[in-house]
């Protein structure tokens, strides 16, 4: 047998002494932040095909004074599924997009002929707010 007390732990720190919580750091030692953006030359995100779509579902839905729940059930896709396809936090598939889309009267070219609106109005404005950029147009081949 041995001499050392049983049950004793050894603790061994994560971190290094100086970064433990509630341990403040001297100005000179903490690191330099980097200054806040002008939100004037920030750079404009393209958006994401999933918020076209979702913004698009959403306007129609809208516009004909339907809810959620009634375009849901006729679509015969779940109430909070297509509230997060609504919403952009969902990639939602072709059948999907179909049904939302034929619930709402719409044929799936509609609805993805009314989000490409969307992207080439927003392209517009990106190259407005850009000047100097090199591109000019939208092609398409086939």
């Amino acid at each position: 047998m041995s001499n050392e007390a049983p049950n004793q732990a050894r603790v061994i720190p994560l971190r290094p002494q100086s970064a433990r919580p509630g341990s403040v750091r001297p100005l000179s030692e903490r690191p330099a932040t980097a200054p806040p953006k002008d939100p004037t030359t920030r750079q404009t995100r393209e958006p994401l095909w999933r918020d076209l779509v979702g913004d698009v579902l959403r306007r129609e839905r809208l516009a004909q004074e339907r809810t959620l729940k009634d375009v849901a059930d006729a679509a015969r896709i779940s109430m909070p599924y297509l509230s997060e396809v609504e919403r952009g936090r969902k990639e939602a598939s072709s059948e999907v997009l179909a049904a939302a889309a034929q619930a709402l009267g719409l044929g799936l070219g509609d609805l993805l002929s009314l989000a490409q609106g969307e992207l080439t109005r927003h392209s517009a404005r990106s190259r407005r707010a850009m000047p100097g950029s090199p591109y000019d147009g939208m092609c398409l081949a086939a």
